[in-house]
C-alpha cells in the first residue's frame, strides 16, 4: 500500500483552516473513504502527489485537461500572456478571438459572453432567460447540477414534476421555489409542467449529457421534445454543456445530438486549465445583456488574458483527429472494464456519451436519477481505493464521470484494465 503520510498531514493542516479541508466538496474522499491525495505535479495523463505517489489520472481537473497536463502549447501561450499582464479589467483581442472560436463551432450560438466559472455562466443564462421571457420559473432535472447558484439547488426525488425545495442550508424556499424538477428522461413530467404552469416557465435547463448524477444519456427524442416544448411555448431552452462543450464533439452535445438551443453554458475545457467560461446563444437574446440591454451581468475577471490565451490554444488543437482519438481511447477503456467485470460476474453498467462515461454497480439501466442513486455505491468505493492503490485514479464518487485524455497512451489504459481485472473478483458479490 503505497504511503499517504504526506498527505495525511496535509489535510489534519487544511481541516483547521479549511471548511472540511477542501475547497470543493467532492475532493474530500467523503464519498469513498480515506485521505484526499494532495498533488504536487502533473504531467501528460499522470498526476504525482506529495508522498511520491504517481498515478494514472482519471479526472483531469473534471474534463479540462483533455489534451492531458501541462501541455507545452497550452503552457507557453499562458506563459506569454502572462508577461504580458495577468489582467487588465478592459476588453483584448485574444477575447475576439475566443469568441469567435465558440461562434463558429458551436450550433445556435451568434453571440459570447465571457465568465470566470460554470456556476456564473448558468446563473447568468436563467437571469437572461428570466428577462428576456419576463416569467419567472424554470425547469430544471432531478441529478443534474448547474453550480450553486440558489435557485440551481433544488431536486426532486419522484418522477413528475414539482415545486423545487431548497437542498442546502442557506437557501431560501423563495429562491428555490420558482424551481420546477422533473426526472431526467421523464417526457410525461415535462409535459405535465408545461400543461400546468407553461405559461410562466421562462427556461428549461438540462444538462444534456449529465455527468453529475454519473454520464446517464438522454433517450432518444428526449432532447427533441425539449427543444419542442420550449419552442411551442415560448420558453428558452439552455444546454449546461459546462461538462460536455468541447468534450463529447467540437460542437459540444448541441453537434452530437443536432439540437440547437437557445442560450449555451461552456466552461472546463474552454479554460485550457484556468478558470475561464462562458454563455452564448441566439443574437437577439444575447443582445439583451448590459450594456446593450437592461439585463446586467459583470465581472472583474471576466475573459481574463492568462485563461483566455490558454483557453484559444487549447481550442485550435482540438481537431477532427483529436475527438477521434479520444473516443478511441474512452472506447478501449470502457471496454476493458466491461469485459474485466463480467468475467468476475460482478453487476455494472457503463453508460458513454462519446468519450465521456461513468461506473455504476448495478444490473439495472442507468436511465435517470433515482436508478444512478440506487446503484451500489459502497462497491464503487471499494473499486475507487482499490485502483488508487494501484496506481489509477478515478473520480472519488460514483455520481462523476470518468474523462480520458489526448495524453492518455494504450499502455496507460491496458494497465488500468489489468489492474481492474486483477481486483474485480474481490468486488464479486
Amino acid at each position: 500500500m503505497p504511503s499517504t503520510r504526506v498527505s495525511q498531514e496535509l489535510f489534519a493542516r487544511a481541516r483547521s483552516v479549511i471548511p472540511g479541508g477542501v475547497n470543493s466538496p467532492v475532493r474530500a474522499f467523503r464519498s469513498v473513504g480515506g485521505t484526499p491525495r494532495f498533488i504536487a505535479a502533473a504531467q501528460g495523463a499522470h498526476v504525482l502527489d506529495v508522498d511520491g505517489n504517481r498515478y494514472v489520472d482519471y479526472v483531469g481537473s473534471w474534463g479540462p485537461m483533455i489534451l492531458g497536463h501541462a501541455r507545452p502549447e497550452i503552457v507557453a501561450a499562458a506563459e506569454e500572456a502572462l508577461r504580458r499582464g495577468s489582467s487588465f479589467g478592459a476588453p483584448t483581442e485574444a477575447e475576439v478571438e475566443l469568441a469567435e472560436a465558440i461562434v463558429e463551432a458551436v450550433p445556435g450560438v451568434d453571440m459570447v459572453r465571457c465568465v470566470s466559472s460554470g456556476t456564473e455562466a448558468t446563473m447568468s443564462a436563467i437571469r437572461l432567460a428570466r428577462g428576456v421571457t419576463q416569467r419567472p420559473r424554470i425547469l430544471k432535472f432531478a441529478g443534474h447540477y448547474h453550480g450553486h447558484a440558489d435557485s440551481l439547488l433544488a431536486s426532486a426525488g419522484s418522477g413528475v414534476a414539482t415545486f423545487g425545495l431548497p437542498d442546502s442550508p442557506g437557501v431560501t424556499r423563495g429562491s428555490a421555489g420558482d424551481t420546477l424538477v422533473a426526472a431526467w428522461n421523464d417526457a410525461d413530467a415535462v409535459r405535465g409542467a408545461f400543461a400546468a404552469a407553461g405559461e410562466t416557465i421562462a427556461a428549461v435547463i438540462c444538462e444534456p449529457v449529465p455527468g453529475n448524477m454519473g454520464v446517464v444519456p438522454a433517450l432518444p427524442g428526449f432532447l427533441e421534445l425539449l427543444r419542442a416544448i420550449t419552442r411551442d411555448h415560448g420558453a428558452v431552452l439552455i444546454l449546461d454543456e459546462v461538462m460536455s462543450g468541447f468534450r463529447v464533439a467540437r460542437g459540444g452535445a448541441s453537434e452530437h445530438y443536432g439540437v440547437t438551443a437557445d442560450l449555451v453554458t461552456l466552461g472546463k475545457v474552454i479554460g485550457g486549465g484556468y478558470p475561464l467560461a462562458a454563455f452564448g446563444g441566439r443574437a437577439d437574446i444575447m443582445r439583451q445583456l448590459a450594456p446593450e440591454g437592461p439585463v446586467y451581468q459583470a465581472g472583474t475577471l471576466s475573459g481574463n488574458p492568462v485563461a483566455v490565451a490558454a483557453g484559444l490554444t487549447q481550442l485550435r488543437l482540438l481537431d477532427a483527429e483529436a475527438y477521434k482519438g479520444l473516443e478511441q481511447r474512452a472506447d478501449r477503456l470502457r471496454g476493458g472494464l466491461l469485459a474485466a467485470f463480467a468475467e468476475a460476474g460482478v453487476a455494472v453498467q457503463i453508460p458513454a456519451v462519446a468519450s465521456m462515461f461513468s461506473v455504476f454497480f448495478t444490473s439495472r439501466p442507468v436511465h435517470d436519477f433515482q436508478v444512478a442513486k440506487a446503484a451500489d455505491h459502497g462497491r464503487y468505493a471499494r473499486f475507487f481505493n482499490a485502483m488508487l492503490a494501484r496506481g489509477h485514479y478515478f473520480p472519488p464518487s460514483g455520481y462523476e464521470a470518468i474523462f480520458v485524455s489526448l495524453a492518455h497512451t494504450t499502455g496507460d489504459i491496458d494497465a488500468t484494465i489489468a489492474a481492474a481485472r486483477e481486483l474485480a473478483p474481490d468486488l464479486a458479490d
